[in-house]
């Protein structure tokens, strides 16, 4: 492996995020902040507790994993379309490196900014409530699973992307409400039988549970389908991602 050439693109992504540290951190950690504020704070005190535990608690996991997804998509998909867009994506793809060295800059770069964003959300909860975590090395694994594989679907999605309109896509109009849906904010056992079945579709339902279990020792799937769920979506990425480096998919034209 050309470890100097991941070390090259991983670098120069990590150095145009701290030159946009309001943008690229900041941001994402003050608009959750709020949610805390409005959510935790506001509406919480208002709520029952859900399997034990405060409702102002119960959403920090979710709150932080809906914060992580859409920020790695983001992260990578820019990364990568940004390249493309001016031209210099050919340096890379000329140069004497492997396809999988590019990603594992790229996506490594992504999944290390929101992993830091994560960490930050993490710590700025235990300002607003008392969060506990009942298994932080499982909890930082979850973190961690979710991040590479959110990066991965972004960088499928910034070589996929034509314009800066696509690129927004899919985050907007598939991965948000995918997210929401998917038990940030509730437990799927509060809904209706037909609507549980319905929401065990949503992939996001198995991140957000297997990250929550990790909390606090109670989920809505089982552990072991939620790491299940994350090694098949990661599996297909990569299948993907290697099908448009074999085929120059929307690179080399």
């Amino acid at each position: 492996m050309n470890l100097y050439a991941v070390r090259a693109i991983y670098s120069f992504e990590m150095a145009r995020t701290f030159r946009t540290m309001l943008q690229s951190i900041a941001s994402p950690v003050i608009s959750t902040a709020l949610y805390f504020v409005v959510f935790g704070s506001a509406i919480g005190s208002r709520m029952t507790m859900i399997d034990g535990v405060p409702y102002g608690v119960f959403i920090v996991p979710g709150l932080i994993m809906l914060t992580v997804m859409m920020q790695s998509v983001a992260n990578a998909s820019f990364g990568i379309y940004f390249p493309k867009f001016l031209g210099t994506i050919y340096e890379p793809l000329s140069a004497p490196i492997s396809p999988w060295e590019i990603v594992i800059g790229y996506v490594g770069a992504a999944t290390t900014k929101s992993i830091m964003i994560g960490l930050i959300i993490l710590a700025v909860s235990f300002l607003f409530v008392p969060v506990t975590i009942a298994h932080p090395v499982l909890m930082l694994c979850f973190l961690m699973l979710t991040a590479i594989s959110f990066s991965l679907l972004g960088f499928i999605l910034g070589i996929w992307a034509r314009s800066f309109e696509q690129l927004n896509l899919v985050p907007m109009l598939i991965l948000t409400p995918l997210v929401f849906l998917g038990g940030s904010f509730y437990s799927i056992d509060m809904l209706p039988p037909v609507w549980q079945t319905v929401t065990l579709f949503n992939p996001a339902v198995y991140l957000i549970s297997g990250f929550r279990w990790a909390f606090f020792d109670t989920a809505d799937v089982s552990i072991a389908v939620s790491l299940l769920a994350i090694g098949v979506f990661s599996a297909i990425c990569f299948a993907v991602i290697s099908w448009m480096f074999a085929t120059g998919y929307r690179l080399k034209n």
